[in-house]
């Protein structure tokens, strides 16, 4: 007489019939699916003997359910990573998912795009454009101002200062002279056209000048030493007397050779002298 061949938990013969051996036990196709099998993660049925399962750290799935969270490609045989909620993505999605965030339309920078990076913030290279003109910059100098971004030309007519004399925009270097703004090579003699900048210089009825032009050119002769008064360096103060100007140290009398400046004098016959040295003549 045969042995009998039965479920292990229903009993019922499985002589001729279909059967599932787990765990060194044999069961029924009915008693396997209802006991035995796995849930899968995806659809939470159970997974059948005629289901093909797929299995990943103590997690299951059936062959059709075991696709990318994001875009629903199949899986089997691909790459894939475990995400939160125990999701599974491919590597494509994973990729696009962790990537940063361009900041001018918010899509993600993917591997292989170009880009542009400032101070942590990225931009796909034809996202980085001007606030002003909307021209792309792209990998071109810009300049920032808050939140905002500009190219070269929009910078210069919006922000850059306006030099006195060509009234063209300043965008580096310059200097200051009266509260006015000047291109260094605007900033010049008007005799000998050499920049002024860091240099001493005499302002004429708004005509500058550089020392020794304005010796040459501008300055009055001392009536005295007869060299020019420039205002620099000794005799800085000047005597004014009728049409003639001398140097404070020049101006003496021509008899005792006394220094009169601040002090009375007496012209006679064209020359100046003491109070005193007339009585004497």
């Amino acid at each position: 007489m045969s042995e009998r061949f039965d479920c292990h938990y229903c009993r019922d013969s499985l002589q001729g019939k279909k059967y599932v051996q787990k765990e060194g036990r044999h069961c029924c196709v009915k008693c396997f699916e209802k006991i035995c099998a796995n849930t899968c993660i995806e659809c939470k049925k159970p997974i059948g003997a005629d289901s093909k399962e797929l299995h990943f750290k103590n997690r299951y799935w059936h062959d059709t359910c075991f696709r990318c969270f994001k875009c629903y490609t199949s899986l089997v045989n691909e790459p894939f990573m475990l995400r939160e909620n125990n999701k599974v993505w491919c590597s494509n999605c994973t990729a696009t998912e962790d990537a940063p965030r361009c900041k001018g339309c918010f899509k993600p920078i993917i591997a292989g795009d170009q880009n542009v990076e400032y101070k942590k913030m990225v931009w796909h290279k034809d996202c980085f454009t001007c606030s002003q003109c909307k021209q792309v910059i792209g990998s071109g100098s810009f300049f920032p101002k808050g939140d905002e971004f500009y190219c070269v030309s929009c910078h210069e007519h919006k922000f850059a200062k306006t030099c006195a004399k060509c009234k063209n925009p300043i965008t580096s270097g310059g200097l200051t002279y009266q509260e006015q703004p000047w291109h260094s090579e605007c900033f010049i003699c008007s005799n000998c056209k050499k920049q002024l900048g860091g240099k001493r210089f005499t302002a004429v009825e708004d005509q500058f000048y550089c020392v020794e032009c304005y010796k040459e050119c501008v300055a009055k002769k001392c009536a005295g030493c007869k060299n020019p008064i420039t205002g620099f360096g000794r005799g800085t103060s000047v005597v004014n007397y009728e049409d003639e100007s001398w140097h404070d140290y020049c101006f003496k009398c021509t008899k005792c050779a006394r220094a009169l400046a601040n002090k009375r004098f007496v012209c006679h016959n064209g020359k100046i002298y003491c109070a005193e040295c007339p009585k004497r003549l």
